[in-house]
């Protein structure tokens, strides 16, 4: 879309901290700043400076790393929608006083916070940025190529019971623990708000890693659910393209949001897992979770996260549910995670396949027994 309001010949001052969420975008295509007098898209490039420090202190830059922010910083973030029981849901609104509704860089307007929240940062406006002929700059412009997923590759989902679960933590584990048992692995953040801590996360596991950001989404929340299928494609395909042989995908928050739920009830993304792995907060988010994944036709082949921790706690989930409970420790033994996922792997690739796998001595052993 060009934009018909009034442009001006601009260039992003260097002091401007460009956020986590703009780190796909060419900074040197920003030619113009445009009025906000126009509709706004979720995904928009903005300039931004702050008028007041509240719940979010510091904003995560493109760079990968954490900045102070200050009253007069100018920032670079998206407009975006958010979706954070434990935080602010918020809508992708421009107005003459805007909310940071995420750390990693978005920008709107809270609808609902939790209890907890403290006031959000607050942001004035100054324009969009826009390229040499005022077409808003948008970061799905940089999204990845859109890939075909092979069918050769095993993709295992990572779904919680609600936020700060310990989902990050089993997927990065498991991850971690099946490339160490000899796999080319790559890790996917398939929906959320985009923020530097679960890339980094990977990335601290030497476990290669995109995310929805890369498919040219700031956030997922109120995207179109074949938006977000068409991303997973993309990334996972590209995982595989890459040479991933197992691609762990993170999907953020719980059963119960709204993108989640749609995924888990029909969609192109739940139709490729090859096996779930179900992290819960405690045995009665253990059992409530696994509870709605039956519903949907799915059983987890284990159960992690915070429940993990308390021996009391894992006994009570896996004597109701049936299911092993494994901690971080287990999901990063090779031997063990490898056993724990022998039976997904037969079933993608094949016996034959598994067999190769073993006399490569690429699996640990008891794996093909």
């Amino acid at each position: 879309m060009t934009c018909a309001a009034a442009v001006t010949p601009f260039a992003v001052p260097a002091t401007a901290k460009w956020a986590f969420t703009t780190r796909r975008a060419r900074r040197d295509d920003v030619r113009s700043l445009v009025s906000l007098d126009h509709p706004v898209r979720a995904g928009d490039l903005i300039l931004c400076e702050v008028l007041q420090v509240g719940q979010h202190k510091r904003v995560q830059l493109a760079c990968g790393r954490p900045s102070e922010s200050y009253p007069g910083d100018l920032l670079v973030l998206c407009v975006g929608d958010r979706y954070a029981p434990d935080q602010f849901m918020g809508r992708a609104e421009v107005d003459v006083r805007m909310d940071l509704l995420a750390g990693g860089g978005i920008a709107g307007k809270v609808e609902a916070a939790h209890a907890r929240m403290a006031r959000p940062t607050q942001l004035r406006p100054l324009g969009s940025l826009a390229d040499l002929h005022g077409e808003v700059i948008n970061i799905d412009r940089y999204a990845i190529a859109d890939a075909r997923i092979p069918d050769d590759v095993v993709v295992l989902g990572v779904f919680g019971a609600s936020m700060n679960a310990g989902k990050t933590t089993a997927a990065v584990s498991l991850a971690h623990g099946l490339q160490r048992a000899g796999f080319a692995v790559e890790g996917v953040k398939a929906t959320g708000t985009g923020a530097f801590g679960d890339f980094n996360a990977f990335a601290d596991a030497s476990v290669a890693v995109s995310d929805f950001t890369d498919a040219g989404m700031a956030s997922t929340f109120r995207c179109p659910l074949e938006r977000i299928e068409r991303g997973f494609e993309a990334l996972v395909g590209g995982a595989a393209a890459r040479g991933a042989e197992v691609v762990v995908v993170e999907i953020a928050d719980g059963v119960f949001q709204d993108e989640t739920a749609a995924i888990l009830a029909d969609s192109t993304i739940i139709e490729r897992l090859d096996g779930i792995l179900f992290a819960a907060p405690d045995a009665l988010g253990a059992v409530g979770g696994v509870s709605v994944l039956k519903r949907h036709g799915q059983t987890p082949f284990a159960l992690a996260g915070m429940v993990s921790l308390s021996a009391l706690g894992s006994r009570e989930a896996s004597g109701e549910t049936g299911l092993p409970v494994v901690k971080r420790e287990a999901l990063c033994d090779p031997e063990a995670v490898s056993r724990l996922v022998a039976p997904i792997i037969r079933r993608r690739l094949g016996q034959t396949m598994l067999k190769d796998l073993t006399e490569d001595n690429r699996l640990a052993t008891g794996v093909a027994a």
